[in-house]
């Protein structure tokens, strides 16, 4: 898709059908890593092909790792990988691009390695925080430095040895835990990180899979340092995170029953379905199994009539990067949804509090931005507006579910972002709707 596209959508009078969300974004990027950390082949289905992902792959090929994409069987790749040691120095700046997994998760990696490395990346990410992993590896002896002295990215990481530490994390971030729990795997003794609460959970589950020695005790999780981690075979499944828009549409859109296949279920990650649960939706969970390691489901959505409710503390890890689109189900709602302990969202993309506030109140909504949330008066009727996505991949995605319900029709501008992590999603939403 072409920058700086204008994608006009307008109402629909149903949504029927059936779909397969796109691969897990965040099982996806660690099974690059961690396939390129360990001996032998590992092999992955449903690898999600998007922009994010990609930045990931293309940063591990700089340090001699082979990928390999079959363009015959999409979403299949097999990742050649040179053990816990055998990464090369990359023949030039490692750049992620959009992915703040990606620059996050990858620092730890560095932090550990016998080379120096720079990572970079775009406008956008170059403006999120890396202070947040700077100190915790810094106290593992890591010598990672912003290169504008602005802890953010460019970072230049001279790779050197580690010792094991304890931290506790201010805020529940997977990226965080993940970043110190990889540079954890070359330390000199047992690492820990404790969170407030607990946050996703992918790179536990699948670093164990891969040999490495893991113990969780509540929000607790400890690694000891590897000799080596083993190839895998991984099925990737699909994003909660991508399913969260369908499930949206459906339940505010009438005449709507939709049914979203192989949707990952993890518990850390589920909070979407709880919350909705309580605001009265008709979600059903059909054929629930496990698959590499991860809890999947098919799940079932109707047209709901959706009461506001309240939602903070431990449940907003399990559903932060949905909360974007709650927020447009919170404004066909009857009532006062209340979002809180949602700070996070400031520092994603985009601020999220900020530019969601923006684009549902453009469209007609009664909604009050807060410092670590929103509270969205449903019940008002939306109507078509010009939206600003901040070139947000998330933003774009809630604001088009919400031109779903809305009269008159809405324009998504910067709509391209989506190819982020979902570049298939407005064909997929148009074959829904009938309208393809």
């Amino acid at each position: 898709m072409q920058k700086g596209i204008i994608m006009r959508l307008n109402p629909t009078s149903s949504l029927r059908g059936e779909i397969t969300v796109p691969g897990d974004k965040s099982i996806s990027h660690r099974s690059i890593m961690f396939g390129s950390l360990a001996k032998g082949t590992t092999e992955i289905d449903g690898f999600l092909n998007a922009a994010d992902c990609l930045s990931t792959i293309a940063c591990f090929r700089r340090m001699g790792v082979r990928v390999e994409e079959n363009v015959l069987r999409p979403g299949h790749v097999l990742v050649h990988g040179l053990g816990l040691r055998g990464l090369h120095t990359p023949d030039g700046i490692l750049d992620v691009g959009d992915s703040g997994t990606t620059a996050r998760l990858i620092s730890g990696i560095l932090s550990a390695q016998n080379f120096t490395s720079r990572l970079t990346g775009d406008e956008l990410i170059q403006k999120r925080p890396m202070k947040r992993i700077m100190t915790p590896l810094s106290a593992m002896g890591a010598r990672i430095a912003s290169d504008r002295g602005n802890d953010c990215l460019p970072l230049t990481i001279e790779g050197c040895r580690l010792r094991g530490t304890h931290y506790d994390s201010p805020v529940a971030s997977a990226q965080v835990k993940s970043s110190i729990l990889l540079a954890g795997l070359y330390a000199d003794g047992e690492t820990s990180v404790t969170e407030p609460t607990v946050s996703r959970d992918h790179t536990e589950r699948m670093l164990s899979a891969f040999g490495a020695d893991l113990q969780t005790a509540g929000t607790t999780v400890s690694i000891r340092p590897a000799d080596e981690l083993h190839a895998q075979k991984i099925l990737v499944p699909g994003d909660i995170s991508s399913a969260a828009y369908f499930i949206t549409a459906s339940l505010i859109t009438p005449n709507a029953e939709v049914l979203i296949r192989n949707v990952g279920i993890n518990p850390t990650r589920d909070g979407i379905l709880r919350v909705y649960k309580r605001m009265g939706a008709h979600i059903t969970i059909l054929n629930p199994r496990e698959s590499s390691g991860e809890p999947v489901a098919d799940l079932l959505v109707r047209s709901s009539h959706l009461s506001g409710t309240e939602m903070g503390g431990a449940e907003i890890p399990t559903m932060i990067d949905e909360l974007p689109v709650i927020a447009v189900a919170a404004a066909f709602a009857e009532g006062t949804t209340v979002i809180r302990d949602a700070a996070e969202l400031r520092v994603k993309e985009s601020d999220r509090i900020a530019v969601m506030t923006a684009a549902l109140t453009a469209m007609g909504a009664d909604v009050t931005p807060t410092d670590d949330g929103m509270i969205i008066r449903g019940g008002k009727m939306l109507h078509g507006a010009a939206v600003e996505t901040r070139k947000d991949h998330r933003i774009a995605m809630s604001c088009a579910v919400a031109s779903l319900a809305a009269s008159g029709e809405t324009e998504i501008l910067d709509a391209e972002c989506v190819d982020i992590s979902y570049p298939e999603f407005y064909r997929d939403l148009k074959r829904l709707t009938g309208q393809e």
